[in-house]
């Protein structure tokens, strides 16, 4: 099992920016692949952005593509989701997630969930 702590969420401006800290642990952590979804209200989980440990490979979701980076500390089992030009639709509630499969776009295959951030875009 692997025990995800998310961080860095708030309100913010639009076109502002923020970055998302999520802290790792578990003896395993190292297997797995470490992904971002998020949640709007009356909408699905949604798959952001995924890395994995190994070699640092990265996943973007359509939504975030060219506007977010996802990078990890192997060191301090750190994984970070930058956001930029921030818009009031990237609104949602963004959790940390830990899986077995890449890339890890659905989270049926997703084991292990944080328990979120809340991100907060005004317009």
């Amino acid at each position: 099992q692997v025990h995800l702590v998310e961080s860095g969420g708030g309100s913010v401006e639009a076109g502002g920016s923020l970055t998302l800290s999520c802290a790792a642990s578990g003896r395993t952590v190292n297997r797995y692949v470490i992904a971002w979804f998020r949640q709007a209200p009356g909408k699905e989980r949604e798959f952001v952005a995924g890395i994995m440990w190994s070699d640092s490979m990265t996943y973007y979701g359509d939504s975030v593509k060219g506007r977010s980076t996802i990078s990890s500390d192997y060191a301090k089992n750190m994984v970070y989701l930058q956001m930029n030009s921030l818009k009031p639709e990237d609104t949602a509630v963004y959790y940390c997630a830990a899986g077995s499969r890449w890339p890890p776009t659905e989270h049926q295959f997703i084991h292990d969930w944080g328990q979120g951030t809340q991100v907060t875009v005004s317009s």
